[in-house]
């Protein structure tokens, strides 16, 4: 009996007018087709367009006022895995990805999340490590395996974005991961609300 597929969310970082982050989500979200198993839900932080956080009690509570972070919430409660496809904005990572990760609590914990980085020399790699423990305070699972991607824009040719070998490869390691840890963490999410 085959098991029915992960709900992965792919998410843009960025919103940036003219950003190439979504050139590199595209090459992304195709890779994750081709490798199958997943079922997508393609998140554009721009056209998401969640105002700058404000709702009144702190996440945790789940005691949301507004319309759009009902929304938010229920679309990111129902995914299994993420993918973040992130710029580095100076030695970190972008105020619109840390705004939708702020608006919610419960809804990430316990979840896998691979990280596909962007920019110049260092790939993006200090965003990256600027992510982690945000990621790690909302009970998030990284994947040992993810995607840097240096000089983003020399990859980038006509809005089409084309990857290395190692990039192909790292991607592929990554969604294979993703696909090993959501089954495993989602039947210790079943079992941690049972005891709760």
């Amino acid at each position: 009996m085959s098991r029915p597929p992960i709900r992965l969310m792919v998410v843009i970082g960025s919103v940036r007018p003219g950003r190439l982050g979504l050139a590199v989500a595209l090459w992304v979200h195709e890779s994750v087709a081709k490798f199958g198993g997943f079922d997508v839900d393609f998140v554009d932080l721009a056209e998401l367009d969640l105002p700058f956080m404000n709702e009144p009690k702190h996440p945790k509570h789940r005691e949301y006022r507004h319309k759009h972070t009902i929304a938010w919430g229920e679309r990111v409660d129902a995914a299994d895995a993420f993918l973040f496809v992130a710029p580095e904005y100076n030695h970190s990572y972008s105020p619109a990805l840390k705004n939708a990760l702020d608006y919610l609590h419960h809804e990430w914990q316990g979840k896998p999340v691979g990280l596909v980085s962007y920019g110049d020399l260092a790939g993006g790699t200090r965003g990256v490590t600027a992510l982690r423990p945000v990621l790690s305070a909302l009970a998030m699972v990284g994947t040992e395996s993810n995607v840097e991607i240096p000089y983003v824009a020399r990859q980038i040719d006509d809005g089409f974005f084309e990857p290395t070998d190692r990039q192909a490869d790292k991607l592929t390691l990554m969604l294979d991961e993703l696909g090993r840890l959501s089954p495993a963490l989602r039947s210790v999410r079943g079992a941690t609300l049972l005891t709760a």
